[in-house]
């Protein structure tokens, strides 16, 4: 066998220089004289190039970007993909032979025998190009299609216009570069790693990237179950994804189709026979084609949800210490993200939000609906009036990408005044300083400001009940169940505002508004707090009820289960932090008073009464006819719905709503039967069974023994 010529490090730059020239002067393709000589040159390309991180850009076959896929809570229903690149990563055993066999007859038919490049390729492109005049052809093989795809998806990844042209630009160094990297990439991997890289980078159609994808995308079919016919198509692709892509020219698509088949013939892939029975065969009766949708835009109506969960990630830092590395994670990372979405409440949410006040109503009302599962924090669902449009970052119109139901760093907005839902938080504050419900309060319409402990403000707050006026004395479940606002100005007088707001925070309460959100922030800490003057999401007020209703256990919400990486390891997830914040005892009494109170006969919140007189609790709530509120729950559920303009304030009054006139509007008008619709549906879809036995009160809060008194100015 001869003896290897060796080549100096300064032979090797000679040669690249004539390389150059020659490129230059008689077209890239010609440069296939000098390769045997420039690729003999293995020392001096590994002192070159030592690494295949060229330029930080991995050139791993094994690592590629990859979407990732969000589940609802039972882990099957697909919500929505995310990805930079529309592609699932398949090993090469994944993928039929026919495909495996008609993408290297169609663009490297010596991949097996070269070392990277293919002089031949390369001069008979040459020729072609430049002494036939034909069509131009590079001459690049299959493993230089590899880098190109890599480099091309590192630009766009970045979002580099520049760099997007330099790997696609028809350049001696473009060339070069490829080429080099090449014959590297031959020498770290076997070529069934390389053949297993490209499958999986190249671009075969508009928007889809990787074998898997397309076999789903055109024929519905895992890439190792492709035909020869079907894996012909495919291959047909990739020399040009636009014009050759068989829902775009489908007379196009079967020509090159019939080449590759022509091709696998002509490399004895497959038998005559089985070409012409191919080529016989029109694309379009193989065709099955499937809708490829990226992120939440695609995911119909749980798409509001879909925004929430995808906040999750790129706002927790269990997925990477920057958003851009979170965002990367999210799009190129192939996880399987599985969420608390429960499939038939977010249904049933969004079918009340829709069919309370219409998406087109011409008051621009929006209809805000969160759900939760009370004692592990998973959100079930949303319900907004609006159809979602991630091109749309600000409400006001009948599309948007707002959630109403979440906090604005979540992604929605201000939040809505929560007026008299808030009560049952005083009440809880009232028994954690040791006082009973029953107790006897003598109440007023104007109060010192100096007087509420834990508040140093001056002068008067003037305050009266809805129908004006004050009743005196009255017990706090008076106060709750006839939802008079005096009756709470007394007990904060007494107790503090500090220990409201305190409670208020245990019970997993905060404002909205980014850079607010604390309850003692300026904005909402003062005496009118304690009738609901704050500005909160309906999540937030979901979830205190659902404090009351988990026997006082109150959870961060989440909105995911379980994230599992393209390794299939599972991820580092927001914990919910379930804990016991106020006693049980305190929770059921509060539970008792809504129930056996506020939703009877008498009650300010009779109106929301379930279905099969299942126990029900529930608060009603409006807040100066700009905000139509209830929450409530049974012990599976709790759901809050807000109504009103979540962009301005504005009044009801006088307004016809869908299709209604009232001249004053009140919650049990609008938002409890949203309330009602979404609990009624939801439940029985469910089939959640009744549970009686809740709400039973703790004789530590019942007697009637006043343990303090109120003072005030009048």
């Amino acid at each position: 066998m001869p003896k290897k010529k060796s080549i100096t490090v300064r032979r090797f730059f000679t040669l690249l220089l004539a390389y150059a020239m020659f490129c230059v002067t008689g077209g890239v393709v010609a440069s296939g004289f000098l390769l045997p000589a420039v690729f003999g040159a293995n020392t001096a390309v590994k002192a070159l190039i030592p690494s295949l991180k060229t330029e930080g850009i991995n050139f791993d076959v094994t690592d590629l970007p990859q979407k990732s896929t969000i589940y609802a809570s039972d882990g099957k229903t697909v919500i929505a993909q995310y990805y930079t690149q529309n592609r699932i990563v398949v090993p090469l055993n994944q993928v039929s032979s026919y495909m495996q066999k008609a993408v290297v007859a169609r663009e490297d038919r010596r991949f097996f025998e070269h070392a990277g490049v293919d002089v031949q390729g390369v001069m008979r492109a040459f020729v072609q190009t430049y002494i036939k005049k034909g069509d131009t052809q590079g001459g690049s093989s299959l493993t230089q299609q590899y880098v190109k795809n890599v480099l091309m998806s590192q630009a766009e990844e970045d979002n580099d216009p520049i760099a997007v042209y330099h790997a696609s630009e028809e350049t001696v160094a473009r060339k070069l570069r490829e080429m080099l990297i090449a014959v590297q990439m031959e020498k770290k991997y076997t070529k069934a790693e390389i053949l297993q890289g490209y499958l999986n980078i190249a671009q075969f159609g508009n928007g889809i990237y990787g074998v898997e994808t397309a076999a789903q995308r055109f024929f519905n079919k895992s890439a190792k179950d492709l035909t020869i016919v079907e894996a012909a198509t495919i291959a047909a692709i990739t020399k040009n994804p636009a014009k050759y892509d068989p829902t775009e020219n489908l007379k196009e698509s079967q020509t090159q189709r019939n080449i590759v088949l022509d091709l696998m013939y002509q490399q004895g892939y497959i038998t005559k026979a089985e070409r012409d029975k191919a080529k016989a065969t029109p694309v379009k009766d193989t065709l099955h084609v499937q809708n490829v949708n990226a992120g939440c835009q695609a995911a119909g109506d749980a798409a509001f949800f879909c925004e929430y969960a995808t906040k999750q990630i790129l706002n927790s830092k269990e997925f990477g210490k920057t958003e851009a590395a979170r965002e990367k994670l999210l799009e190129q990372g192939g996880l399987k993200i599985y969420t608390t979405m429960d499939v038939n409440a977010n249904s049933a949410a969004m079918k009340a939000a829709r069919e309370t006040i219409p998406v087109d109503d011409p008051t621009g009302f929006e209809v805000a609906i969160a759900a939760i599962r009370p004692g592990t924090g998973e959100v079930l669902g949303f319900g907004i009036n609006r159809t979602y449009d991630a091109s749309q970052s600000s409400g006001g119109g009948t599309k948007t990408a707002l959630n109403y139901a979440v906090d604005q760093v979540d992604g929605g907005g201000w939040g809505f005044q929560v007026g008299s839902t808030w009560k049952p938080i005083n009440l809880a504050a009232w028994m954690r300083a040791g006082k009973s419900i029953n107790q006897s309060l003598k109440t007023y319409t104007s109060y010192s400001l100096s007087s509420f402990p834990g508040y140093s403000g001056t002068g008067t707050w003037s305050v009266q009940n809805s129908g004006g006026g004050t009743t005196s004395p009255e017990t706090p479940l008076e106060g709750l169940v006839k939802s008079h606002n005096t009756t709470q100005a007394s007990m904060a007088q007494i107790i503090g505002i500090n220990s409201i707001a305190d409670t208020a925070k245990l019970m997993g309460y905060h404002n909205s508004p980014s850079g607010q959100t604390d309850i003692y922030s300026s904005n909402s800490y003062n005496p009118p707090m304690v009738i609901g003057s704050v500005q909160a999401s309906p999540l937030t007020m979901a979830n205190v009820y659902a404090t009351i209703a988990a026997n006082g256990v109150e959870c961060t919400p989440i909105a995911l289960k379980k994230v599992v990486n393209k390794d299939g390891d599972s991820l580092k997830v927001p914990s919910a932090n379930c804990h016991q914040a106020i006693s049980s005892g305190i929770a059921q009494t509060v539970a008792y008073a809504l129930n056996q109170g506020v939703v009877q006969s008498g009650g300010e919140a009779a109106t929301t009464q379930l279905d099969n007189n299942r126990k029900t609790f529930a608060k009603t709530g409006t807040n100066e006819s700009t905000y139509m509120l209830t929450g409530g729950f049974v012990p599976q559920v709790a759901a809050y719905v807000a109504v009103g303009n979540a962009e301005s304030v504005q009044s009801f009054n006088n307004k016809t709503i869908n299709g209604v006139y009232h001249s004053t509007w009140y919650g049990m008008y609008i938002a409890t039967p949203a309330w009602k619709a979404f609990m009624n549906t939801y439940l029985a879809a469910a089939k959640i069974p009744a549970n009686n036995s809740y709400g039973t009160p703790d004789a530590a809060y019942t007697g009637t023994t006043a343990t303090a008194t109120s003072s005030s100015t009048q």
